[in-house]
This record gives structure tokens, C-alpha cells and sequence, in this order.
């Protein structure tokens, strides 16, 4: 194995993972963002990728449980409650509500995920249990795939604004706070992971993780192209636009 990396070596090789793997290169995506989806593979996108909201919090909290200071907890916390909200405001969870709601799809149907595939099922337990199961290192490493959302999320609202006529800010008001979320949790991230990923094999730990964390993002986008773009065959159960 090669030598250790320095910080900014080990940051270059976090980002050069997201110049290659990460979802915002998916066919899927690029046609969301290009205005080239109906409105009923637009809910599609949006009813799976409530899933993945809603186990923020959960894969969160699994990681809360094990961190062993209080300022680490602290940290964690701020992040579940920018997920689950605080009670006197909306969380993350409830803005995706409020998508969904936009595009025309139900509340209780929503949550209930009975429309899920079981591909966007099976990736994000992955996710839950990967953070769960694996090193405090290797979890806090997966969450770094926010080093790259804040562009996606500026595309994302510009073209949807743009191309679709069924959605408007208040439908997208989830990506907001994102742009400052995110990168607040970046630098807490990256900090943690450059200071205590201290042997190589560590490092490569730790890049392997986000490595993991990009691949069921994109395993997510697959289901969903091949579910309701080409050859557009939704499995049993699944939702069918109208």
C-alpha cells in the first residue's frame, strides 16, 4: 500500500471519487434536470426519494448512539434535527412532504411506501445498515457525497423551474437550506475524517466508503430508468403514473 496521504491529498481524492461516480452524471438525472420527464416520472423520482429522506434521520441517530463525545453527539444531533425538524419548524423530511404534495401525489400514500421499489428499498436499508455496522470512520466517510450536492442542487432547481410548469419554489423549498447545510456539514465531515483516518489502510477505509455511499445513490437512478424511462417496466406494486 502506498504512502499516507496528506489532508489535502486524501480531500483530492475525495473529490476526484465525486467527479466520477457521483449521480448527478446519471442519464436519470440529466433528464430531470433538462425538463425531458413527464410529470408522472417526475412523482416517481420523488415518491423513491422520499425513502432515502426519511432514513436520514434513522441512519443518523444509529451513528448518534455510537460517537463518543459530546461534541461529536452535538454535532450529530444539529443534523437530525435538520432532517426531523425541531418541532416549531419543518425538518427535511417534512419539506420532501411538501414536494411530493406539489406534484400531485398523497400524503398517506407517500409514507406509506407502498409505491417503493424494491431496488430503492434495498439500497437505502444498505445505507442504514453500512452506517449501523461499520467503523464511526467509515460512516461519517459516507456522508461526504454532501461535498458535491450543492451544485446538483443549484441545477436541479434552475432546470426544474425552468422546464416544468406543474412545479414552483415553494414545491422546491426542500433544496434551500441545503445550500448552507451541507456545506456546514462538509467541513465538520472532512475535518473528522482527514484528522482520524491516521494509517493508509484507514484512508482507503474511508474512501472506499464514499465510494459505497455514491454507488447505491446511482443504483437508485438505475431502478429508476429502468423502472419508468427504458424499457419503462415498473415492478409489481410499484407505482404507475396516471
Amino acid at each position: 500500500m502506498s504512502a499516507l496521504l496528506s489532508p489535502p491529498e486524501l480531500e483530492a481524492q475525495f473529490r476526484a471519487i465525486g467527479a466520477e461516480r457521483y449521480h448527478n452524471l446519471h442519464p436519470f438525472h440529466r433528464l430531470l434536470h433538462d425538463g425531458r420527464l413527464s410529470k408522472g416520472q417526475v412523482q416517481a423520482w420523488a415518491l423513491n426519494r422520499y425513502y432515502y429522506q426519511a432514513s436520514i434521520p434513522a441512519k443518523d441517530a444509529s451513528l448518534l448512539a455510537r460517537l463518543p463525545t459530546t461534541d461529536l453527539r452535538r454535532e450529530w444531533r444539529r443534523r437530525l434535527e435538520d432532517h426531523d425538524g425541531d418541532g416549531s419548524k419543518p425538518g427535511g423530511v417534512e419539506r420532501w412532504l411538501v414536494l411530493t404534495r406539489g406534484l400531485g401525489l398523497d400524503d398517506a400514500y407517500v409514507t406509506s411506501l407502498h409505491g417503493l421499489l424494491p431496488a430503492t428499498r434495498f439500497a437505502v436499508d444498505a445505507y442504514v445498515y453500512f452506517v449501523r455496522e461499520r467503523t464511526v470512520l467509515e460512516a461519517v466517510a459516507s456522508s461526504l457525497t454532501e461535498m458535491f450536492s450543492p451544485a446538483i442542487i443549484s441545477e436541479r432547481v434552475s432546470g426544474m423551474l425552468r422546464a416544468y410548469d406543474f412545479v414552483d419554489e415553494k414545491t422546491l423549498a426542500y433544496f434551500t437550506p441545503r445550500l448552507t447545510q451541507a456545506p456546514q456539514d462538509v467541513a465538520f465531515a472532512l475535518d473528522y475524517v482527514t484528522r482520524h483516518a491516521r494509517t493508509r489502510q484507514e484512508q482507503e477505509a474511508a474512501l472506499n466508503a464514499l465510494r459505497f455511499k455514491c454507488d447505491l445513490l446511482w443504483a437508485q437512478l438505475d431502478a429508476l430508468h429502468h423502472a419508468y424511462v427504458a424499457p419503462g417496466l415498473p415492478p409489481p406494486g410499484a407505482f404507475v403514473p396516471s
